[in-house]
């Protein structure tokens, strides 16, 4: 598609991985994080990107990056590619916006996924037992409920075309030590409460969303994407109205296509109608204009 960047391919660096989104690259003791075009649903890559979407994902993760700052320190180094090392210059103009030099981490092998409403698998969930990640709600919640206080559900962190596993809090203890879990639980409650408080300033609810940590000299850091509409469910919020599913500024509205077209959610995906890509650009570009309050064009 006309203008998506939906693979890098940088002969002069070192390829070290190609995520879902994100294609990384070893830049002498660092590592170049470019987000591309790509998008997924169910852990799936599906075949038509999203032009645009690696840069608003990489503008909203650096806006939240230096909102957190005080909470907890993280990987970025710069999000300036003029300021990038010489070997990255002839790529200058894909890297722009999309990309950010980051120092190296040692992953925390854990999703650390928050959740303030009730909604998607943690709404199943409920249904189901009145539990999500072993956690027991109130009785009588409906769809989209806002919960008493937000709720730490951990899951694994799976490889690319697995799916996550939720887990309960005792399981990742039994994983990194009760300690570290600890340590992510309340990170993670507390940035999440963060840009809830900042979100619903600029009319954004952030229903959940999920966090990763490494550990950089021993110290906990925040890495890879932070609240951005590919890790988070963002619904409008002067058009919340609990006891079904919200209109949203994500990935719902490539998931509502999806199912309604009963999609089996193994690969390949399908394709994506012009309509529904064009709406999800717009909905990710409204989201970045809202929460950094500047104006941004792709």
């Amino acid at each position: 598609m006309k203008n998506a960047v939906v693979e890098t391919h940088f002969p002069e660096l070192t390829l070290v991985a190609r995520g879902k989104v994100r294609d990384i690259y070893e830049v002498e003791d660092m590592l170049l994080m470019v987000a591309t075009d790509r998008i997924s649903a169910y852990d799936v890559i599906l075949p038509d990107p999203v032009p645009g979407k690696g840069k608003v994902l990489t503008q909203i993760s650096l806006f939240w990056f230096d909102v957190m700052k005080p909470h907890v320190d993280n990987h970025v180094i710069t999000g300036d590619v003029d300021a990038f090392p010489e070997v990255c210059a002839p790529y200058k103009e894909i890297l722009r916006d999309r990309s950010m030099l980051v120092k190296k981490a040692e992953t925390i092998p854990i999703e650390c996924v928050v959740r303030g409403y009730i909604s998607g698998s943690g709404w199943k969930s409920y249904l189901n037992d009145g539990t999500v990640c072993g956690i027991p709600l109130p009785r009588g919640l409906r769809e989209s409920d806002k919960l008493p206080e937000p709720i730490f559900t951990p899951s694994t962190k799976a490889e690319v075309g697995e799916h996550d596993i939720n887990i309960d809090f005792d399981d990742t203890a039994a994983r990194i030590g009760r300690p570290m879990a600890e340590k992510i639980r309340d990170l993670s409650l507390t940035i999440y409460q963060e840009g809830v408080a900042h979100a619903e300033s600029k009319g954004i609810i952030i229903a959940d969303t999920k966090f990763e940590f490494g550990i950089v000299d021993g110290e906990v850091i925040l890495i890879d994407e932070v609240l951005t509409p590919d890790s988070s469910r963002f619904w409008p919020k002067a058009a919340y109205a609990p006891g079904g599913a919200q209109q949203s500024y994500d990935k719902q509205y490539v998931r509502d296509y999806l199912t309604s077209i009963t999609w089996n959610k193994q690969p390949p995906g399908p394709n994506l109608p012009a309509e529904v890509i064009q709406g999800t650009q717009q909905k990710y570009l409204e989201a970045l204009v809202a929460l950094t309050g500047r104006p941004y064009e792709l």
